[in-house]
């Protein structure tokens, strides 16, 4: 994919990433940490301790997601960089338009996408 083709999915992963960063910081009350918000969260003494237990594995699983979304997104704008972006990472296949469009951050074509979910399954 040449560079001119590729700067339309640059600004749509860019404003995914200042998108995906306000959330995480509108989640977290400004600049503190996950962990920090936590604690702020799960300091009431009303909750049950299996109640608070639920929350923090939610929080912290949501956190997990939010770091994974991020690093996907930057690996894409790193490949866009050096010129692999649209390739599939796994087989080096141009990944389909209609798959870019719809996951800009895709870093695999369909067919090996499918191949590591089902290995994921297994």
């Amino acid at each position: 994919m040449t560079p001119k083709q590729a700067n339309p999915y640059s600004r749509q992963l860019l404003a995914m990433r200042n998108a995906l960063l306000a959330q995480m910081s509108a989640q977290r009350g400004g600049v503190i940490g996950r962990a920090d918000a936590a604690a702020e969260h799960f300091e009431r003494r009303e909750d049950s301790s299996a109640q608070v237990a639920s929350e923090r594995e939610l929080e912290f699983a949501i956190g997990e997601r939010e770091v994974d979304e991020l690093a996907m997104i930057d690996a894409a704008l790193a490949r866009i960089e050096a010129g692999s972006y649209g390739e599939c990472t796994n087989c080096g296949v141009e990944i389909a338009a209609q798959r870019l469009q719809a996951s800009p951050e895709a870093s695999r074509c369909i067919h090996c996408q499918e191949k590591v979910e089902q290995q994921r399954s297994a």
